[in-house]
């Protein structure tokens, strides 16, 4: 028998332990080689663990298991030959299961009478000191009341649901479905989570707004739309003009494009760019690098494979470090106005919000525009007030007049038409 031992390979650089998210085959299971057997999350990103080789499995961790990169987690016998006819056992399984199912209530019922009598002790329908509390507060009698504490005791909670039509309260709110599911955070959420909290202690976080008028990318992408899908083989969508402008502003505003460490402070002379994207484990950022020499077919092309990539669960970790901004739109979920969170050791981030028809002044007269409200968070330790607005007000440009601040005065040339 050739027994090959699968160890959980190392998905980065300074990543030392994974969680089994979810098995993708059972116990006993016959795989075939490079065919995903398991999902794992680190703190970065979720990744699929292929197979190494054909064989039959032997699963040796658990779905939750917190596992060491180089951890034994199955095993294969490469000697197993393929069953056949392996549909059919598989079918059958479940209605084994059936009859034993069906008769688990009869057990779970026969022992209550045995129960019942051991639980009769001093506990048995004694109230809490704050059930009783209450239940002589509302002038309930403690032996109407059933416990479901230890021993028959009556808990807080049952002096609650009981008091609650001696109150005068509709029985309906003590009827309804009080049920509550716990759950463990994967690694990924609590990496975030902690992250986030960090970020709220360890910044000086201050957030600055501005609105910008959509008209004339409207109107780029209302004349240009099917010409560039056409020639690129991408479409053209906002993602590309913001990244455009926030690229122009952050040469103009080079302490934007920094980040701190310890005492010191770090400028970049290059613009990688974190485009927030939502996948089925939560927001991921993967990064565009150099976005700075990307034209806005580049951009597209590489907004929609990495945002593919993040959907598909094939992320890599290398592709979602290392950004010096982040770009975030809320709007695609509806939100009007936020205050994004700073991506560290980012920064700043710029919030985009939806568009909304509203109306303007503009050159005295009153008319209606796609509107929308762009928000930039920064960490006011190494970015001035003068600098974010500044900033801030240099996308604005970008985006009210896309024509000539971002394609240099001619829209066909800017897009490669």
């Amino acid at each position: 028998m050739s027994i090959l031992e699968m160890k959980v390979p190392s998905p980065g650089e300074s990543i030392t332990e994974v969680e089994i998210a979810t098995w993708l085959v059972k116990d006993g299971d016959y795989v075939e080689k490079d065919q995903p057997i398991a999902e794992v999350d680190s703190d970065k990103a979720t990744l699929e663990l292929p197979a190494e080789e054909s064989g039959i499995i032997t699963l040796k961790a658990e779905e939750g298991d917190v596992v060491q990169v180089g951890q034994v987690v199955c095993l294969i016998d490469r000697d197993a030959a393929k069953p056949e006819g392996a549909a059919a056992p598989a079918e059958e399984a479940p209605k084994k299961e059936e009859a034993p199912k069906a008769a688990e209530p009869v057990k779970a019922e026969a022992p209550k009478p045995a129960v019942q009598a051991a639980a009769q002790t001093y506990a048995t329908g004694a109230p809490s000191p704050a059930a009783k509390k209450i239940l002589d507060e509302k002038g309930v009698d403690a032996g109407q009341v059933s416990g479901s504490g230890r021993d028959g005791r009556i808990t807080k909670t049952d002096a609650e649901l009981a008091a609650v039509p001696a109150m005068g309260g509709s029985s309906l709110s003590a009827t309804g479905s009080r049920a509550s599911t716990t759950t463990k955070l994967s690694v990924l959420r609590r990496k975030i989570a902690s992250r986030l909290v960090a970020v709220k202690n360890e910044t000086a976080m201050l957030t600055t707004f501005n609105e910008v008028d959509m008209s004339e990318i409207f109107r780029l992408r209302k004349l240009y739309k099917e010409e560039f899908a056409q020639k690129h083989g991408v479409g053209i969508g906002f993602m590309s003009f913001f990244t455009k402008a926030v690229t122009r502003a952050l040469k103009m505003y080079p302490d934007v494009n920094a980040s701190i460490d310890g005492d010191f402070k770090i400028n970049y002379d290059f613009c990688d760019i974190s485009i927030a994207v939502s996948g089925p484990k939560g927001l991921m950022v993967p990064v565009l690098r150099n976005a700075e020499n990307m034209s806005f077919k580049g951009i597209e092309a590489n907004i929609k494979d990495l945002a593919t990539k993040v959907r598909d669960g094939k992320i890599s970790v290398d592709e979602m470090t290392g950004g010096t901004f982040t770009i975030t739109n809320g709007g695609t979920f509806g939100s009007m106005l936020s205050t994004p969170i700073i991506n560290p050791p980012q920064s700043a981030i710029l919030g985009m919000h939806n568009i909304i028809q509203r109306p303007v002044a503009v050159d005295g007269q009153v008319v209606i525009r796609p509107m929308m409200y762009v928000a930039m968070s920064y960490d006011h330790r190494i970015i001035d007030g003068k600098e974010s607005v500044g900033f801030l007000v240099a996308v604005k440009e970008g985006i009210d007049n896309p024509v000539e601040i971002l394609m240099g005065g001619d829209e066909r040339r800017g897009l490669e038409l």
